[in-house]
């Protein structure tokens, strides 16, 4: 009876072995690199938490620091640590920061879908957080893919002046964590060290997500306990809407990653992992679109059929938020020909605030 249990033992073991090493991923001709902690114990499907490293890690070097396997068996998710491209100043993601082409936010999704076919991943429940550079391209996943994501938690990243000129594709529930004596990565969105403004200030930053999300502009504001001589004090902001906003403000906090409640007021793993697993009345984008409005096909090559219950007016904009068609929906199934758009993404959004993401190829 013991020989099973010992097998079982010896398996989760020669797994765990197999997920420590770094794994590959061809995306666009390029062998990109990535680790995946799956749990010891999880639920019938898992949640999957993304982490993104900072401008020139190495996502060795990151899961010495933060024992990405520890947080997976104590959360029951998988946790997956991509690493970025050297694009000249070392490791860093594609936030529109530079001029760089690589399709990071492509490659990351495609990740996702190959995990899911591996792995059963709770789509419903995806997740981002990245520190510095990393945080930087969780605003970008959120904007281009929060129709995907469930929540996103950014720490010490901005959203750059060329993200910023995007929409975002859909409300998604956000929490930014960010140090107001950052030099690196400043609370006004200049840079001590880089010499120069990197983005948005953390304030813009947060009006860009309340205005997103369609939250009220009056936040509930809460202190932590100041329970630690860190020299740091810690407080939040809840602004409540279609999908909640909170900041973390960390009065006197540096560009670093607050990691223990033995040492500080908080945890910021601790925090995110609460922020991303605690209950909200935000509607599911994909219950909303099967209760309200259809769509398909998605993508198409610009002919669209598009099914809603009620009647009503829809416009269509491009990315840099740009009004290209209007056109009135009529209840039932509706014929929709964008043929003569040029190839790309586009958002549909309706009088009634509801956003989808549809593609002409």
């Amino acid at each position: 009876m013991k020989k099973p249990m010992i097998l079982i033992v010896m398996l989760w073991i020669m797994t765990g072995a197999i997920h420590a090493q770094i794994q590959h991923f061809q995306w666009q001709n390029v062998q990109r690199e990535y680790m995946v902690k799956i749990p010891a114990e999880h639920d019938e499907t898992m949640p999957i938490m993304y982490f993104l490293h900072g401008l020139g890690d190495n996502i060795t070097r990151l899961d010495n620091e933060f024992h990405f396997q520890q947080i997976a068996d104590d959360f029951g998710w998988m946790m997956v640590v991509p690493q970025a491209l050297n694009e000249g100043y070392g490791t860093m993601w594609n936030a529109y920061l530079t001029a760089s082409t690589t399709d990071d936010s492509g490659f990351l999704m495609a990740l996702l879908d190959s995990l899911s076919v591996q792995y059963p991943v709770n789509q419903d429940s995806v997740f981002f957080t990245g520190f510095s550079m990393g945080g930087f391209m969780t605003h970008r996943m959120a904007i281009e893919h929060g129709d995907r994501i469930t929540a996103c938690a950014p720490v010490s990243g901005l959203i750059t002046h060329a993200m910023a000129s995007y929409l975002a594709v859909a409300p998604v529930r956000m929490l930014h964590i960010h140090g107001t004596s950052d030099p690196v990565v400043g609370y006004d969105g200049n840079s001590q060290y880089f010499g120069g403004n990197l983005g948005l200030s953390v304030d813009a930053v947060l009006n860009y997500w309340i205005n997103a999300n369609h939250c009220s502009n009056e936040p509930v504001i809460d202190t932590f306990p100041d329970s630690h001589n860190d020299g740091l004090r810690f407080v939040r902001y809840t602004y409540e809407g279609d999908a909640e906003v909170q900041h973390i403000k960390v009065i006197g906090g540096n560009h670093s990653w607050y990691h223990s409640e033995s040492q500080y007021d908080i945890g910021y793993m601790t925090e995110i992992h609460k922020f991303f697993t605690q209950n909200n009345n935000t509607t599911n984008v994909g219950d909303l679109e099967q209760n309200y409005m259809k769509i398909w096909p998605n993508p198409s090559n610009g002919k669209f059929q598009i099914e809603v219950k009620e009647a009503v007016m829809v416009e269509l904009f491009d990315l840099q938020g740009k009004a290209v068609v209007r056109h009135p929906l009529q209840k039932g199934i509706n014929h929709i020909d964008l043929a003569d758009l040029s190839s790309g993404v586009y958002l549909l959004k309706d009088a009634n605030g509801f956003v989808k993401k549809i593609m002409v190829e």
